[in-house]
C-alpha cells in the first residue's frame, strides 16, 4: 500500500516555470497549497543517477529535507529506440546552456539519419518524499515515433518531432489540453493520485 498524502503543504522540487504551472494545476482538486523549490530558493541538486526514477528521487529528497515539508519532483525525457534510448535522462542537456531545442531535435534527426527504426517514447518520473525520508515513486510514458521536418509550434522541449502512436499530430500541433490527457506526466499523475491521493 502506498502512503496517503494528508498534508496541506506540497513543495514542487523544481525551477521551472512551465512544469510547476502543470503540476500546480493537476494538484489543484486536492486543495494543496503548492511552494516551488525556487520559492523557497532551494539548491538545485546535481543529476548523477542513471535513471528517470533515480535523479526524480533525488531531487525530492533533496527539496524534503532543506524544506522539511513533503516535496514533488519530475524527471522526464524522450529516448529513441534508434539512438539506443538517448537522450534519454540527457533530454535537456542535448539542447545545451541556451535550452536550443531546435539544435537539440536537429541531433536527434541526424542520429536517426536513415535508420527504418523511428520508434521513441516520452517517460516521466515522478517521486513523492516526505522529511521522515519515506519516498513513493511512479513512471509514466506514452509511445510514438520521431517524424521529420518538425511539426506545430505548441508544447516545449521535443514536441514538435513527436508523433504518439495512433494519432495523426504531433505534441507540437495538438491542443495543449488533450496533450496534457494523454502525455507521459499525465500517466505518471493518475499513478501518483490513484495511490496517494485519492478520497476513498
Amino acid at each position: 500500500m502506498a502512503r496517503r498524502f494528508t498534508e496541506k503543504k506540497l513543495v514542487i522540487a523544481s525551477h521551472n516555470k512551465g512544469k510547476i504551472k502543470e503540476i500546480a494545476e493537476l494538484l489543484d482538486p486536492f486543495g494543496i497549497e503548492v511552494i516551488s523549490a525556487g520559492d523557497l530558493n532551494l539548491p538545485e541538486p546535481e543529476e548523477t543517477e542513471n535513471s528517470f526514477i533515480g535523479n526524480a528521487q533525488l531531487k525530492s529528497l533533496a527539496a524534503t529535507k532543506a524544506a522539511n515539508l513533503p516535496a514533488l519532483s519530475d524527471d522526464s525525457g524522450m529516448a529513441v529506440s534508434a539512438l539506443d534510448g538517448a537522450p534519454g535522462i540527457y533530454s535537456a542537456r542535448w539542447a545545451g546552456p541556451d535550452k536550443d531545442f531546435d539544435m537539440a531535435m536537429e541531433k536527434v534527426q541526424n542520429g536517426i539519419g536513415a535508420h527504418p527504426d523511428r520508434r521513441a517514447a516520452f517517460i516521466c518520473a515522478l517521486s513523492l518524499a516526505w522529511p521522515d525520508g519515506h519516498v513513493e515513486n511512479f513512471e509514466g510514458r506514452v509511445e510514438g515515433e520521431i517524424v521529420w521536418p518538425k511539426r506545430g509550434r505548441h508544447g516545449f522541449g521535443y514536441d514538435p518531432i513527436f508523433l504518439p502512436k495512433g494519432y495523426d499530430q504531433t505534441f507540437g500541433e495538438m491542443d495543449p489540453a488533450k496533450k496534457h490527457e494523454m502525455s507521459h506526466r499525465a500517466d505518471a499523475f493518475r499513478q501518483l493520485v490513484k495511490a496517494c491521493f485519492k478520497q476513498d
